[in-house]
């Protein structure tokens, strides 16, 4: 296959399609085949809701902040990209994080791992839960297990095994920031399978957790930080993507209308565009949002699956202030809001302190989250407005009176994706349907199986091996 060659189309250009052309046209080249890729995004830039704004010697993120450590398909793309020495850490001294509890700030008990507590002494002097919920979850030691491989909701999961008091108070406004979801509809597989795993096993969950639990981070060497980003942003990987994928065609925007398989006897496909133009494809990968990958496939195959991923709307509002003009030690990385608390954000970030090189030093930035499942119609209100709903709460737990310097707000409309019960098993069938019916049309992104930065990455490179297998073969 020395000289062949493949039209490969992608549809979207955010952080999945990148990856995608950039494995793609390396999995292509070490089969032997030539791939002529062509990369189609409705928007004016590349990368999706990655974006980073320099200003007045802050680096603000107006979407995803960082990504996890221990999920080294990011690293490893970086140092493909040879831009691995840009990568740094959480402030070591900022491992703190606080959880709200009747309007108070208490801090985290060491030892919780997502929501789960492994070191019973820092639980048990928690304030976060009452004496009674603190025993409701020590039962876990003793609980019978379930043995069922079943999907459940995470919902149900933990508060079977650790009570409900637990969910709210620390399980909910942990897992909030990941998912802005419900936590008795999301996938208990698809977000934290390692739990039903370790009950399993160990038949406790807290066991589970104390058997399982590594130093954080060890084997990635970035000095056991959880989270990483870029010391320019993270916008740095998708410039120097956009860069390496100079023998790409990159069409910006440009919408896709409709994708259809070529008439007579020609195999493959043609991606109609909304201008009326036709593009040529022998493999097609949709890296869009469920729902626009569900209206651009559904006239060729049953989307079902597709249809069922609901999405939920945030906004982040970032706030500069004079260091000098906020009270408070800062002495973490930041907050967590239960969703009984009933407050406008569902999170801050104490940006300056968790990442040093975000501010300078006699100022701080704060970030803060809007928008949950079931809470989303502040998302949408006028700036003034919003701004002064987050103020109100950082006044009210925080005494933060001053008025900042300047705010950004992102809004990021249907950009959290919701797994539902048995979603994988969904998404399975649906790709098998798809491979059945439209063999060389593929799926992939955010929406199938995991919502962070690295796993849409590694979905991408899988995809691009598999397919570059199905070439060879």
């Amino acid at each position: 296959m020395s000289d062949a060659s493949r039209k490969v189309v992608i549809v979207g250009g955010g952080l999945t399609g990148l990856s995608a052309a950039f494995y793609i046209r390396k999995f292509y080249k070490e089969k032997g085949c030539k791939p002529e890729i062509t990369i189609i995004e409705k928007d004016k830039v590349l990368g999706g809701k990655i974006e980073t704004l320099h200003r007045d010697g802050f680096v603000i993120e107006k979407g995803p902040d960082s990504f996890l450590a221990r999920k080294t398909a990011m690293v490893d793309l970086a140092k493909e990209l040879e831009i691995d020495h840009e990568l740094v850490t959480t402030n070591p001294e900022a491992k703190k994080t606080y959880i709200v509890n009747q309007g108070r700030l208490h801090p985290m008990p060491s030892g919780l791992v997502l929501g789960v507590p492994t070191e019973i002494g820092p639980f048990l002097r928690s304030g976060l839960v009452s004496w009674s919920g603190k025993l409701r979850a020590l039962t876990d030691l003793v609980r019978a297990p379930r043995k069922s491989t079943e999907d459940e909701s995470l919902g149900n999961f933990i508060e079977r095994r650790l009570g409900a008091e637990v969910l709210s108070n620390m399980t909910e406004p942990l897992l909030a920031g990941i998912y802005a979801g419900d936590t008795y509809r999301l996938s208990l597989q698809s977000t934290f399978p390692q739990f039903g795993e370790m009950e399993r096993k160990y038949g406790s969950l807290i066991k589970g957790m104390m058997t399982g639990k590594k130093p954080v981070e060890t084997h990635t060497g970035t000095k056991k930080s959880a989270f990483l980003t870029f010391r320019q942003g993270l916008q740095s990987l998708v410039h120097a993507l956009v860069h390496d994928l100079d023998d790409v065609e990159q069409r910006l925007e440009s919408a896709v209308s409709a994708v259809e398989p070529r008439s007579g006897e020609q195999a493959g496909y043609e991606v109609v565009l909304a201008s009326g133009e036709r593009v040529a494809a022998d493999d097609v990968v949709v890296t869009t949002p469920a729902f626009a990958a569900a209206d651009l496939l559904r006239p060729l195959v049953d989307v079902t699956e597709l249809d069922a991923i609901n999405y939920v709307s945030v906004a982040n509002v970032v706030l500069a202030f004079e260091r000098e003009d906020v009270s408070g030690s800062f002495d973490g990385s930041g907050f967590l809001v239960p969703r009984k608390e009933g407050r406008n954000i569902t999170a801050c970030t104490w940006t300056g302190v968790k990442w040093l090189h975000t501010s300078p030093e006699d100022k701080m930035l704060l970030r803060c989250y809007v928008g949950r499942f079931g809470d989303e119609e502040k998302v949408s209100y006028p700036d003034e407005e919003l701004i002064a709903l987050v103020r109100k709460d950082l006044r009210e737990l925080m005494n933060i009176t001053a008025e900042p310097l300047f705010a950004e707000i992102t809004r990021l409309p249907k950009s959290m994706p919701q797994y539902p019960v048995n979603h994988l098993r969904h998404i399975a069938e649906f790709r098998s349907r798809l491979d059945r019916m439209l063999p060389g049309i593929y799926a992939t992104g955010a929406a199938f199986e995991g919502v962070g930065l690295p796993d849409c990455i590694r979905q991408a490179k899988e995809l691009a091996g598999q397919m570059a297998d199905r070439l060879a073969r």
